[in-house]
């Protein structure tokens, strides 16, 4: 494993890896760490006690995030008629069932697409094309629905998905390093309560193992997970 940097050896050398911080101390560092010339995203990693081999454990879920990501989302929607135009007065940046046929021929200028249920037969030609770029839809994120209107309005608000992958470990966004701490906080507890929320039946023991929190090149600092037990 390559050595890192002068800057991120002297931004770790603020944290206490033996420590176990509560997330407003830990936003505070991660903030004051963060050293790239551009607006880092606040990233949070989660290892939970689940063994994602097993359906019945995954873990998969949807949060607005109250203070936004700082991202602008490109949003795309799969409709026609009556909800093509609630799509657009909501604030889609694409809209109509022609897109299908760009996509097909190699167009991605869009971060999430959204589709009517009635549209998924053609939608569903695009699963090998979506799929590997995790832009596919699915009901229990939100991306399938007639309510077309707030599902645009959620994901230009904030809204973002998380899922377990294979080592049992969630990856998400909480916003920028610009961000306010309270801002960032906010964001940090609506994520956890979701998480803790989306807890399967099934699982055993641990659920919340360990939680980090870090800047895009920055070094990570624990959070201290009694609340989530």
């Amino acid at each position: 494993m390559a050595d890192h940097g002068k800057k991120y050896r002297e931004a770790a050398k603020r944290i206490d890896e033996t420590a176990r911080y509560q997330p407003r101390q830990a936003i505070d560092l991660v903030k004051s760490t963060a050293y790239a010339k551009f607006d880092e995203t606040v990233e949070v990693a989660v290892r939970l006690g689940v063994d994602p081999r097993h359906a019945d454990q995954l873990v998969r879920g949807t949060v607005v995030l109250p203070a936004g990501t700082g991202k602008s989302v490109r949003v795309l929607v799969i409709a026609v008629g009556e909800k093509a135009r609630e799509a657009e007065a909501s604030g889609a940046d694409f809209v109509g069932v022609e897109n299908i046929q760009k996509i097909k021929d190699g167009w991605l200028d869009f971060d999430v697409m959204i589709a009517t249920p009635d549209q998924m037969g053609q939608v569903g030609q695009l699963g090998r094309v979506l799929g590997p770029r995790g832009l596919m839809l699915n009901p229990k994120a939100g991306t399938v629905t007639f309510d077309v209107g707030r599902a645009v309005r959620e994901v230009k608000a904030g809204k973002i998905e998380f899922r377990v992958d294979k080592g049992g470990n969630v990856h998400a966004p909480i916003g920028k390093v610009s961000f306010t701490p309270e801002a960032l906080t906010e964001n940090f507890n609506a994520l956890m309560e979701q998480i803790v929320r989306s807890k399967p039946s099934a699982a055993k023991g641990v659920y919340v193992q360990n939680v980090a929190i870090s800047s895009t090149m920055g070094p990570g600092v624990a959070i201290d997970t009694t609340p989530y037990r």
